[in-house]
């Protein structure tokens, strides 16, 4: 009776010891990789500051565009048409935003890629590759983009991020 006694006791104190689980013992063997991170998103004022920024470069260099302007997701935060824009370029301009986003590059690059026939993945995938549209860069991280339908859409963009973002920010995702 008293060895029952004595191994239900010890019994009982080894079922009540704290027993680490298969992730604790995991956890402890090698970092643990977060399962979140940090991203920076243009906010809607800085969006509206990099088309008042494209307007005013365009209005200097005497042209007329239309821009859109994403977020990291592809979400549309901005758009603006310049008096005496077409008809089609909001729809433009949101086409060449959202194949920088997704290619991580200029529209220019992506098309000189698909004209040489080096990567032909763009035109199967329905990207809108002509040129005139930035991914937005700050930190190595895209953070949205900018397409401009209109005569120097590229160079418009990029006057309005450097203007904004003060050199902060690339138009390079990769």
């Amino acid at each position: 009776m008293k060895l029952l006694i004595i191994s239900a006791t010890v019994t009982g104190l080894t079922l009540s010891l704290p027993v680490p689980s298969l992730a604790q013992q995991e956890a402890h063997a090698a970092p643990a990789m977060p399962a979140t991170r940090d991203i920076k998103v243009i906010s809607s004022a800085g969006a509206r500051a990099l088309a008042d920024a494209c307007t005013a470069w365009a209005e200097r260099n005497k042209q007329t565009v239309t821009m859109a302007i994403l977020d990291w997701g592809g979400n549309l935060i901005e758009s603006h048409a310049m008096e005496g824009a077409a008809a089609n370029a909001i729809d433009t301009a949101l086409l060449k935003a959202k194949s920088a986003l997704r290619w991580r590059r200029p529209t220019s690059e992506t098309n000189k890629l698909v004209r040489s026939g080096d990567n032909l993945a763009p035109t199967f995938m329905r990207d809108f590759q002509q040129p005139g549209a930035l991914p937005i860069v700050v930190n190595g991280q895209v953070v949205g983009a900018m397409g401009v339908s209109g005569a120097d859409g590229e160079k418009c963009a990029q006057a309005a991020i450097d203007a904004v973002f003060k050199g902060q920010a690339t138009s390079s995702g990769r």
